[in-house]
């Protein structure tokens, strides 16, 4: 009985903390909303934002061809899972004072993008 309610226990915070990590991301959806970005940045070249391959792990504003703000080149972000999942919330709420606006809402589709900036974009 003892062993029983420790792996129901066991059970209960591993499924506590994957759901405060946020969900699972999917790089291939990722990739199609990805083209949402399109519009004002590629993976490759510098537009009216700044190149995103190899953006996860780097350093905000630290591309030394690309007029970053103020705000994000002395924000002293690394992109990660975390800082991404802000940033594509709310931009302007995470480091007041950024040139991006755009935003996405959902969850999913933030978990989604980030994993294609992860895992195929690098």
């Amino acid at each position: 009985m003892i062993r029983f309610a420790l792996f129901v226990l066991a059970a209960s915070l591993a499924a506590g903390a994957m759901a405060a990590a946020g969900p699972a991301g999917d790089p291939d959806r990722g990739e199609q909303l990805y083209q949402a970005c399109t519009d004002c940045h590629s993976l490759d070249k510098n537009d009216v934002g700044p190149r995103h391959r190899g953006v996860y792990g780097r350093k905000a504003g630290s591309l030394p061809d690309y007029a970053y703000s103020d705000a994000l080149k002395s924000s002293n972000i690394v992109w990660d899972e975390e800082t991404l999942d802000k940033w594509l919330t709310d931009p302007q709420t995470f480091v007041p004072g950024v040139k991006m606006f755009f935003h996405l809402d959902n969850a999913q589709d933030r978990a989604d993008v980030i994993a294609y900036l992860r895992e195929r974009a690098k």
